[in-house]
């Protein structure tokens, strides 16, 4: 395994921290009340105008699944899978400006921006089910990166390649990931959140994220039992100063990829959450190393 401390180290979502979870209830209503947001991709809001697409995606979920696309149409997959709440116009920067030779896609999760269904889906395997489907049929080699509540995800996608396509070359990056189930805990404002009367106030957004993180402790433990049939390339990285998902999962995950073909891990010094948009140098330096054939 190759540990790269401080590597990739460049100027700097979910929730309050799964240690102290995630208040999405009052969260909600205080950002909307100031029009605060996340930070967000330097593109502009028009950038991915034109990229758009949607497929329905049957068996586990059953939904239509909005998506943007661009780059080279015949080269390796790029899936990028944005965290909770979330959607794909949060990659605009690496959708405008994609990886050299690279297919890039990124959806709006089930759930989410224009994808299906209005309610939450939290389900890691229905949301997975969508990442899948959106893989190309012709099984060239694939990156997988997810984000936050991405990141599990992307992993229990992995899982199911594993099985399912074992000779085709899977790469995954686990960006500021949550796959500690230990570091899961539901705070009771997030059950006001769910309170019928309270949660149809709240933007769909923030109420099916609620939703999502709510479940994810169970999801995150049935998550763990297949992680070491993970056969692919893992890519993990990290800032040592997130407060909503603490670097503990770094350890976590270095112990549950037991199966992967290499780990690669970076640990960002003193970087928050906020990775895609504050560190964008080192995610395209993951995706690199993600893509190239060898560990």
């Amino acid at each position: 395994m190759k540990q790269a401390r401080g590597a990739l180290a460049m100027p700097a979502n979910r929730a309050v921290r799964p240690s102290s979870p995630p208040l999405w209830t009052a969260l909600g209503v205080a950002l909307a009340a100031v029009g605060c947001a996340p930070p967000g991709p330097k593109a502009p809001l028009f950038a991915t105008d034109g990229m758009r697409s949607s497929m329905v995606v049957g068996n586990t979920l059953d939904a239509r699944i909005s998506f943007l696309r661009a780059g080279n149409p015949a080269g390796p997959c790029v899936v990028l899978v944005h965290g909770t709440p979330g959607s794909a116009t949060g990659w605009a920067d690496y959708l405008t400006a994609p990886p050299a030779g690279a297919d890039v896609v990124a959806l709006d999760r089930p759930g989410f921006g224009a994808s299906a269904p209005g309610g939450a889906m939290p389900s890691l395997a229905a949301q997975a089910a969508a990442v899948i489907a959106l893989l190309p049929k012709d099984r060239r080699p694939v990156v997988l990166l997810g984000h936050s509540f991405g990141a599990p995800i992307v992993a229990w996608a992995a899982a199911h390649l594993a099985t399912e396509q074992p000779e085709r070359s899977v790469a995954i990056v686990m960006l500021a990931g949550s796959l500690d189930p230990a570091q899961e805990r539901v705070h009771a404002m997030q059950h006001i959140g769910a309170w019928a009367p309270v949660q149809w106030l709240l933007p769909r957004a923030i109420r099916n994220a609620n939703a999502e993180l709510m479940a994810l402790k169970p999801e995150l433990e049935a998550l763990g039992m297949i992680l070491p049939s993970i056969t692919a390339k893992v890519v993990i990285v990290h800032g040592t100063a997130d407060d909503l998902v603490p670097v503990a999962n770094v350890a976590y995950m270095q112990e549950r990829f037991s199966g992967a073909r290499c780990i690669t891990t970076v640990l960002l010094e003193g970087q928050n959450h906020f990775l895609p948009w504050n560190s964008e140098e080192a995610v395209r330096e993951a995706l690199r190393v993600a893509l190239e054939s060898s560990c």
